[in-house]
């Protein structure tokens, strides 16, 4: 079996990373490498300090130069592809962590229960079956208070046109103001119904259904 390499960035010093970087940010910028001066006073080391780090660099085979010859560094194609892996992580950090919270098995809210640990990842895109047209909304207000809805909290949402009487939906009201109630259907009108009794209900018929709820997110 061929042994594990190590990853070459954890290979390199911080300042020998920065080096690195300096080196390709002039020549993308400015079409030519930096000289010694220049490098050291970006990195605010002195020149021999910086050439240090040129030297190790050359030796770990990621830059190369021609002697004697001012702004000759080079960026190896193995630089190149160090420098394009460690782009890709930085724009996706999550990339390599399990997608969701760690599942570990059931807690009892009635009589107990054995415990018994089964790992696993909770993933609210699997859960709800995640596509274009689930998404998630704030609440806010307490109007739906008496359904165990909260301000604060998240609706899970998923795009639909139609409901069914008594549905949890998010309507669109006049055209221009948005709010998240029961849905009843009437003769000649649609009932908006809240779950407080502080509030009544909204009647209109200007009304249409943007959306169902499927979920609730709270943060305790």
């Amino acid at each position: 079996m061929r042994p594990k390499t190590a990853d070459p960035a954890t290979q390199l010093t911080p300042r020998q990373m920065q080096s690195l970087k300096l080196i390709r940010s002039f020549q993308v910028s400015r079409g030519y490498s930096p000289t010694m001066a220049e490098l050291a006073s970006e990195l605010g080391t002195s020149r021999s300090t910086a050439f240090e780090h040129i030297a190790e660099l050359r030796k770990k085979g990621l830059l190369s130069a021609c002697l004697g010859k001012a702004r000759s560094l080079k960026l190896t194609s193995k630089a190149q592809r160090l420098l394009n892996h460690i782009a890709d992580q930085s724009s996706n950090p999550y990339r390599d962590q399990p997608a969701g919270i760690p599942l570990v098995g059931r807690v009892a809210a009635g009589v107990p229960i054995e415990a018994i640990e089964d790992k696993d990842y909770l993933s609210l895109s699997s859960y709800f079956q995640s596509s274009d047209d689930t998404f998630a909304l704030e609440v806010k207000g307490d109007s739906m208070i008496d359904d165990g809805i909260r301000d604060g909290d998240y609706v899970i949402c998923r795009r639909s046109k139609v409901a069914d009487n008594g549905q949890l939906v998010v309507a669109i009201v006049d055209e221009k103001e948005a709010t998240l109630k029961r849905f009843y259907k009437e003769k000649t009108h649609v009932r908006l119904q809240p779950a407080n009794d502080d509030y009544g209900p909204i009647y209109s018929d200007n009304c249409r259904i943007d959306a169902v709820v499927v979920g609730l997110i709270r943060k305790l």
